[in-house]
């Protein structure tokens, strides 16, 4: 028998609940399905959890540090990595409940447990269960992305998920990918005490970055004896034993990597390929992802995609988003779009990196007139005193409308601080407003004025 709804949400990561909640609150009836845990990749593989093995890594460093603050530590500074994963694990599980409380409260909707499959623009099978909706938002993620290299059907390796499992401290761990993902892996496990080796197919790390950017996070990590190998264009892979033979040149220098464990970085995909989107007609693009509209509508009437799937964002903040653009568009006649969504985000290395609007290198494609300003955290008072100095404050602006085009605030604070020239930007201010506004000492927003009032023209 076919049970009806008025909507159907698929997925229940960061966009599914809330947008259950929107529809509930409306007198809905909705239900959601879920295969896996609540909360999606940000609560269970994602976000969550590696922030808090990152704060675990930082407590590490820092102890590490501590005569350079005048502290004394009795030895040297142990970490038990089945503790780090209990910590991280708790952590997970209370947000993970939270979820399930709220669901469980929330009158109108039903969860379900299971692997959806569409048979129609308008039915979904979860198991023995058919549901029918006229409304159905698809909220499905996505997942690590393992590439056919050579060799790599003959070891064991480690994702961004299966890295949280991991209760032990690896000897040599081999990054495969230098970027956000794998660099964030790679400082936490060096500061566990693991050797670190990232290899990089491409001549920098995190190349959508500036190479001022590129080259002082390259730095920050060989400081703390993590070994880069980039150009590495003939990446394979060899069981050695116990260990894994890594293969990352062809032509220069060693041109092997002798690692325990791998730890593949090179990219998510959505989880589209198994949903049966074929018999309900929706169109995806050359890498499964979901095409949509500016409202995030697909191809068929009546169906949308949030969040990773549709590839107009992999971020969390991008999938809440989603959610609040297409609640405002279905509920309140609110013309929300996703153009009106400014590009921003954070790699959470140590110190982190805030990024807003247009990287220099595309403000300079753009062909615009530009006024660039940068300043080193050594000449920020915040961090001089926090004993945080790597880094530095780049903005970057149009000189005919003053308009702030982009930011970037690599050091320390710099994933808090960057908000203020993001809300900047969505304010439509010449960057003269914010140029003139008093911010609190000591902290490291208050040299964004004047970062902004040292601006120079391009050369």
């Amino acid at each position: 028998m076919t049970q009806k709804f008025d909507a159907i949400i698929i997925g229940a990561g960061q966009a599914g609940p809330s947008l259950a909640g929107r529809l509930t609150a409306a007198g809905m009836t909705v239900a959601l399905i879920e295969r896996k845990f609540l909360g999606g990749t940000c609560v269970n593989t994602g976000c969550t959890p590696t922030k808090a093995m990152v704060a675990s890594a930082y407590a590490a460093h820092l102890a590490r540090r501590a005569a350079d603050y005048g502290v004394t530590v009795g030895g040297p500074v142990g970490v038990d990595m089945k503790a780090v994963k209990a910590r991280k694990d708790e952590v997970t599980l209370n947000s993970r409940g939270n979820l399930e409380s709220w669901l469980g409260g929330m009158e109108k909707c039903t969860l379900f447990r299971g692997h959806a499959l569409f048979e129609s623009p308008r039915q979904v099978r979860v198991g023995g269960e058919l549901l029918e909706a006229d409304r159905i938002f698809v909220n499905v993620g996505g997942r690590a992305l393992v590439p056919d290299m050579p060799g790599v059907d003959r070891i064991k390796y480690l994702t961004n998920s299966s890295m949280m499992d991991v209760d032990f401290l690896p000897r040599h761990l081999v990054v495969i990918g230098g970027s956000y993902v794998g660099l964030e892996f790679a400082q936490m496990f060096r500061r566990f005490g693991s050797e670190v080796t990232v290899v990089e197919k491409g001549p920098r790390l995190i190349t959508r970055e500036d190479e001022d950017v590129s080259a002082a996070v390259k730095d920050i990590l060989e400081k703390e004896g993590i070994g880069i190998r980039l150009n590495s264009e003939c990446i394979s892979f060899e069981p050695r034993g116990e260990e894994v033979c890594v293969g990352v040149d062809c032509a220069s220098g060693d041109r092997q990597v002798l690692g325990s464990h791998v730890l593949l970085a090179v990219g998510r995909r959505p989880n589209t390929d198994d949903l049966g989107l074929d018999k309900a007609g929706v169109e995806t693009d050359g890498h499964g992802y979901i095409t949509v509209d500016d409202e995030l509508r697909t191809s068929v009437p009546g169906i949308w995609a949030l969040g990773d799937c549709n590839g107009k964002g992999a971020f969390t903040h991008t999938s809440y988003n989603d959610f609040e653009i297409v609640a405002a568009n279905v509920l309140d006649g609110d013309k929300r779009r996703v153009s009106d969504r400014l590009p921003a985000y954070a790699l959470y290395i140590d110190p982190p990196l805030g990024r807003a609007g247009m990287s220099e290198a595309e403000a300079r494609k753009s062909g615009r007139n530009l006024l660039v300003g940068m300043r080193p955290m050594t000449r920020v008072a915040r961090a001089v005193e926090k004993g945080e100095t790597q880094g530095f404050m780049k903005i970057v602006a149009d000189a005919d409308s003053k308009e702030i085009l982009g930011a970037a605030i690599l050091g320390t604070g710099g994933d808090e601080a960057i908000h203020c020239i993001l809300d900047t930007m969505y304010a439509k201010a010449p960057y003269t407003t914010q140029q003139r506004a008093v911010h609190i000492h000591p902290t490291v927003s208050e040299l964004i004025p004047t970062v902004l009032g040292e601006m120079k023209p391009a050369e």
